[in-house]
């Protein structure tokens, strides 16, 4: 039965493009969709029959927003944008937030080649995307070691190994002919398009020529080189006659689950990578041109795209700015098959164990519920981490149906250590008092890490702030693991070993130290840093924030000379520096060339 509530807005939807924002009784944003027409999409979510996945969403929507947009193009922009900002559960979202790792030229004359993740200068030539990072550094290692090209990021001031090895030209001390380097940007530009013929047939005449003249072990060097070369291009065996750069991507689903392919083809080189297999709440087709666009934000966009029958080309043509293609026969429609194929492989092959990790996941939300009589998908969590009593600070993490809710964590600075009790009820009464505060809803439940001592002082907040919170503790063995569950009334659950709930519980308590403790340790590495540099006259906060960006850290500001140390500072601030980090030193050895001029 629809709400009157919702009745009233449906009547509101225009006959336009834009997107639609669907939430719970708690106003938490949980489906985010676009549409071609608001008013007829919208509205097909609460008539008609649905299929268990709309009709789970379906069952959670209590209220829903809606944006207009000038074009089903904005509209699905605007969608990626805010499944970005808000991480809806029931959206197909692309995770893999570390992108895929290419093989960058740099445009410089002296120019680089290395391993990026991340697309910055369009004026660079990239390769790739690559299958792994172990082929792509592997490629970048041959490169550097067959190729006399330079190796250093920031130019030195004198010729380093690399140039003693005869692997660089010594680019930091002369000139070098920019034909030469020309020339071995095209080299190496024909080997990454996957023509290493050239390379081979130079290396053999080496290796010949070494065993010619005895040098043995230098002959089998080049005959390892010739091997990664030949191991290397043997992985791209499967070419396309008109070496063009496109990618394919198919999508195969089943018992509410959807596997993504995508195949990646660049100068008819194939390289292959499964993207994803995830629960689907929404409509197929939307969800595969959205984890498309998602696809996209970070990567490179090739001249042609490949997808299946029934895929909404002109919508993806317009978001991406390039050629959308349904091949009918031929190549490209065997290709698209394939990956199709290999969507589904991968399924049938993953699923199995998705399903079981996620059936546990349910299992063990489901025994936690039953333990408190009540429905609990929300449990946040503290931890505290100090040395001590220095650094004290304190660490919160969420989970949302046995889920962390990243999005959700927060560190706090806390005041000065009494004890971890007096710690544990600062960061509750703060947590909670700004939740009243800003009319949030509470967790469905609050775990304190310890027995009654914790549980009576996190009820003692609870009484202060009249708190509508449930409570419970987790209670170590005399090994300092976890046995037991403790409720508000000090009884205890105790918990299999074996029970999914045990695996959930333990997770969290892992997950909040280690979280609670990468803050603390961020903070007394800051701290640390800070003290030292703050005690020597003449460093205030820019000069300070100079050395580090200079020297990058506190172990290479103390390893630098004097010299490399008025590269940032006045040749007095750098000696009193340097004094300052070696006094404890047996002997604080400074070079004379710096004592003479102090």
């Amino acid at each position: 039965m629809i709400s009157q509530h919702l009745q009233d807005k449906l009547a509101l939807l225009p006959d336009q493009p834009g997107c639609y924002i669907m939430k719970d009784e708690n106003g938490k944003i949980l489906y985010v969709g676009k549409a071609k027409v608001l008013k007829n999409r919208v509205r097909s979510y609460f008539h008609g029959v649905h299929d268990n996945k709309t009709t789970r969403l379906v069952s959670h929507i209590r209220d829903f927003e809606f944006i207009v947009t000038g074009s089903e193009k904005e509209a699905l922009l605007l969608e990626i944008n805010l499944i970005k900002k808000h991480t809806p559960p029931f959206n197909i979202m692309f995770m893999d937030d570390k992108s895929y790792p290419y093989i960058v030229i740099s445009k410089d004359p002296c120019f680089t080649v290395r391993v990026s993740r991340q697309v910055k200068n369009k004026k660079d030539t990239y390769y790739g995307p690559y299958p792994s990072a172990q082929s792509a550094y592997e490629i970048v290692r041959l490169i550097n070691q067959i190729f006399p090209i330079r190796k250093c990021k920031n130019m030195p001031k004198q010729p380093c190994l690399y140039y003693h090895m005869h692997q660089c030209l010594g680019y930091c001390f002369k000139e070098i002919d920019n034909k030469v380097n020309e020339e071995n940007r095209k080299a190496i530009r024909r080997f990454l398009d996957g023509d290493a013929k050239e390379i081979i047939d130079d290396l053999t005449k080496q290796m010949q020529q070494a065993s010619d003249e005895l040098r043995f072990e230098r002959a089998k060097e080049i005959y390892d080189l010739i091997q990664a070369i030949e191991h290397v291009i043997e992985k791209q065996t499967i070419d396309f006659k008109d070496r063009a750069s496109r990618d394919v991507f198919g999508w195969y689903e089943d018992k509410g689950y959807i596997s993504f392919q995508g195949f990646f083809i660049r100068k008819g080189k194939l390289l292959e990578r499964t993207l994803s297999i995830e629960p689907i709440y929404e409509d197929t087709m939307e969800a595969f041109v959205s984890y498309i666009v998602q696809y996209y934000q970070k990567n490179i966009v090739p001249s042609e795209i490949l997808v299946p029958e029934g895929t909404p080309v002109t919508v993806l043509e317009e978001a991406l700015d390039t050629r959308v293609h349904i091949p009918k026969r031929g190549e490209k429609k065997k290709l698209v098959d394939l990956v199709i194929k290999n969507a589904k492989e991968a399924h049938d092959q993953k699923f199995q164990l998705v399903f079981r990790k996620d059936k546990e996941l349910e299992m063990a939300n489901q025994h936690l519920s039953r333990i408190f009589h009540a429905k609990i998908e929300t449990v946040e969590m503290f931890d505290n981490s100090h040395i001590s009593g220095a650094y004290n600070v304190s660490g919160l993490v969420v989970f949302e149906n046995g889920k962390p809710d990243k999005s959700q964590y927060r560190h706090y600075k806390l005041d000065g250590y009494v004890s971890d009790l007096d710690s544990m009820k600062e960061v509750i009464y703060r947590r909670y008092f700004r939740l009243l505060k800003e009319g949030k809803p509470m967790p469905d439940l609050l775990l304190v890490d310890g027995g009654a001592l914790q549980i009576n002082a996190a009820k003692e907040i609870k009484e202060m702030l009249d708190l509508d919170l449930r409570i419970a503790g987790l209670v170590k063995d005399d090994k300092h693991s976890t046995r037991a569950l403790i409720d508000e009334n000090l009884n205890e659950i105790p918990l299999n070993k074996e029970d999914p709930l045990f695996f959930l519980l333990t997770r969290m308590q892992d997950e909040v130290h280690r979280f609670a403790i990468s803050y603390h340790r961020k903070l007394r590495s800051k701290g640390m840093t800070q003290s030292m540099l703050d005690t020597v006259s003449g460093i205030g906060e820019k000069r300070k924030k100079q050395l580090l960006k200079h020297f990058k850290s506190m172990k290479q500001i103390r390893l630098a000379s004097v010299e490399q140390l008025s590269e940032v500072l006045p040749q007095d601030v750098a000696l009193s520096l340097y004094q300052r980090l070696h006094e404890d030193d047996k002997q604080s050895i400074i070079p004379l060339k710096e004592s003479e001029n102090g």
